[in-house]
């Protein structure tokens, strides 16, 4: 049976549910970036998010609608970080029991995170193992619900909401960047551009090394790939979400791509000029922004800054490394 699609009319129920939870976070601009890239650009600072990242969101949209029994049972969920903590802090609030599969090489910092919500986590080998197979039998064996990162309706109606707020702050857009990784956000931006800023160019930002989603819209179908090796571990996926899928190819947003070295360039500028730490998968919208800014001079461009959960010494590592010609 065929998932019905999330409208419009779900963002704004979802930004209902989250509202007194989630944190209305702030459209910020700066100057030397405006004036670097020759356009205006309206950072939506999902950064500084509860728990660090847009999934929130979309987890605790999910996570209210369970019904009693869903709650005592408990939540499952597979997640590289973002999710696997903002699944944990929703379940936290809602007093629901929650488990975590997250790879063995996620980062420290999520790992703690997502353990100090108090998740339980399940490790695995994001190379060699399927994290769906893992949680369908944690579903099978526990009666768990699962939730996954990208691939529902209720978590892209709860991410859909953060566009909702940049358009409601901002008015129309000429432009939106967003990250890219399962199609979760984006697809939830999709709704949001369609009923507030139907004039709005709407671009998915992937990591280059890990262009599925680009490929799949250019195919017609959803392309699987290996687990590409990224620096932007939130978009560290094999295949768009099914569901994200059916929503994009009928929006058909343009797909680009952003290299590492870029991706650190634009950690670099969000240190420097506006004194925010940004994750790489966070960094894909300005990294992108930067180079089609020539063919968008003088307009005015959103960028969704996904995510802020990185490692202290690894943001270190990474704007010590030498700067590219």
């Amino acid at each position: 049976m065929t998932t019905p699609l999330p409208t419009f009319e779900d963002v704004s129920e979802a930004a209902a549910r989250i509202s007194g939870h989630a944190h209305r976070t702030p459209v910020l601009r700066s100057r030397m970036i405006d004036r670097e890239l020759g356009v205006q650009v309206l950072f939506k600072c999902e950064n500084l998010q509860r728990m660090g990242a847009f999934k929130f969101r979309g987890a605790f949209n999910a996570l209210s609608r369970f019904t009693p029994e869903q709650r005592r049972a408990g939540v499952v969920a597979y997640s590289s970080g973002n999710h696997a903590q903002a699944v944990a802090l929703s379940a936290r609030i809602l007093g629901i029991p929650a488990t975590i599969v997250m790879p063995r090489d996620a980062p420290a910092v999520k790992v703690a995170a997502t353990q100090g919500y108090g998740g339980r986590v399940v490790t695995y080998d994001r190379y060699g193992e399927d994290r769906e197979a893992i949680g369908a039998a944690l579903v099978e064996r526990h009666g768990l619900t699962l939730v996954p990162p990208y691939d529902h309706p209720d978590v892209v109606a709860g991410q859909g909401t953060a566009a909702m707020e940049l358009f409601e702050e901002t008015g129309p857009l000429d432009a939106l960047f967003v990250p890219l990784g399962g199609g979760g956000l984006l697809s939830g931006t999709v709704l949001a551009a369609g009923a507030l800023a139907p004039g709005c160019r709407l671009y998915g930002v992937e990591p280059a090394a890990g262009n599925d989603a680009q490929q799949s819209l250019r195919e017609g179908r959803i392309v699987h790939i290996p687990t590409p090796h990224t620096i932007a571990d939130g978009a560290q996926v094999t295949h768009i979400g099914a569901l994200n899928f059916r929503i994009l190819r009928a929006a058909a947003p343009e797909v680009v791509t952003a290299e590492d070295a870029g991706l650190v360039e634009a950690m670099r500028m969000f240190a420097m000029y506006m004194k925010l730490i940004v994750e790489p998968t966070g960094c894909l919208g300005l990294a992108a922004l930067r180079t089609h800014a020539e063919a968008l001079h003088g307009r005015r461009v959103g960028v969704l800054v996904s995510g802020g959960n990185i490692d202290p010494a690894r943001f270190a590592e990474l704007l010590a490394a030498p700067t590219a010609p």
